[in-house]
């Protein structure tokens, strides 16, 4: 995941999805990144310019919450290097000296290893478990473990300065969480949050049958949208992602897909998301999606109106949704017959080239598709 600022001058978020990659504005300021805790099997920073001992070290604390356990963390950019780039930097050799030393500081509290400084690089790797952390901490002067909000909460959440606990384990050389499938096993292995019971009713049984179910879906859609065709869907959302069956299903595909998860579900899913190799954000889709407008080639919608239908209108989803997709793009929408047809009567006010059909159930099945393809 590609994550910068909006840039007046550089719009980096925008060259990354016209290049098809995948990328969502963001910044380090106040508020936690959206994404849950153990997500990333590494991070990178190439000239951030961040304080990241500044602020009680709150933004580097962020990257630990959100680093996999063995997670490495990347920096390029001041202070790494300082010997050789204080003078193009144009700053004292005394202060660049002073902010890595805080650096490296910070890193050894949160039980960080440094791996190699190299050139202009340097490379650190997160424990494994907090086991040997816990008990250094009153040596290491190490920030105290969170206590609230959890450690997966990270929509209006603030940064505090504590460390996200990782989950018990009874042995040092124990995967704290679980141990993941190697790439690509891990997209359908089993993750470990399904395995340790964290959402009531998710077995391993019911995620295999997820599987499954978006398998025969995809192939339904195959039907009105050519997904295949030529590398014209690239870049595809889901606005409701569930433990991300959608996805492991397009993975056939040469295209890659953002898994949102709405704010307003009560199961959490995203952190499954991730631990299948996947990537995704939190939202609330009665706001603005982090994103630049024609940035989609197709945006597949699963109960999101049934969902919002008493928390905002369908032509403020649907305008959302219009700002975000490509001129020829494609949108599938999958709910109730009767929610269904309330949307198509919106997509006909923006002119949009839709068409109710029938689900892979067949014809006397309540759910339907709304099927708009802008390229017709």
């Amino acid at each position: 995941m590609s994550v910068a600022p909006r840039d007046t001058h550089e719009a980096q978020v925008q060259f990354a999805l016209e290049r098809g990659l995948p990328a969502m504005l963001g910044v380090l300021s106040t508020t936690r990144l959206p994404y849950p805790s153990r997500s990333f099997d590494m991070g990178h920073c190439a000239r951030c310019l961040i304080k990241w001992a500044g602020y009680g070290g709150r933004y580097l604390m962020e990257i630990d919450r959100v680093l996999r356990p063995g997670g490495y963390w990347v920096l390029s950019g001041p202070p790494i290097n300082w010997k050789n780039m204080y003078i193009g930097w144009k700053r004292t050799p005394q202060d660049l000296e002073a902010e890595q030393n805080e650096l490296e500081d910070l890193a050894r509290k949160l039980c960080w290893k440094k791996v190699i400084e190299k050139g202009i690089f340097a490379v650190w790797q997160k424990p494994t478990n907090h086991i040997h952390c816990a008990k250094k901490a009153k040596v290491l002067n190490s920030p105290p473990f969170c206590v609230r909000p959890g450690p997966d909460a990270a929509w209006y959440d603030k940064m505090d300065i504590c460390m996200s606990p990782l989950p018990k384990v009874e042995a040092t050389e124990e995967t704290a969480g679980g141990a993941l499938a190697k790439w690509p096993k891990r997209l359908n292995a089993v993750p470990p949050r399904v395995l340790s019971g964290s959402i009531k009713g998710l077995t391993a049984e019911t995620f295999t049958h997820d599987n499954q179910i978006w398998n025969k879906r995809i192939s339904n859609y195959e039907y009105y949208i050519r997904l295949s065709q030529g590398g014209k869907y690239r870049n595809v959302m889901d606005m409701n992602a569930g433990i991300g069956g959608f996805a492991a299903a397009m993975s056939k595909y040469p295209a890659w897909v953002m898994n949102v998860v709405p704010v307003n579900l009560a199961n959490n899913t995203l952190g499954i998301i991730y631990e299948r190799g996947l990537i995704g954000t939190y939202m609330d889709w009665c706001e603005g999606f982090s994103t630049y407008p024609r940035t989609y080639d197709l945006i597949h919608s699963h109960g999101i109106f049934s969902i919002y239908m008493e928390k905002c209108d369908i032509i403020e989803i649907l305008l959302e949704m219009d700002r975000i997709l490509r001129p020829d793009g494609a949108v599938i929408i999958r709910d109730h017959v009767d929610v269904v047809a309330k949307v198509k009567r919106e997509a006909d006010r923006l002119q949009w080239n839709s068409r109710i059909v029938h689900t892979e159930m067949g014809p006397f099945h309540p759910e339907k598709l709304l099927v708009v393809d802008n390229s017709l």
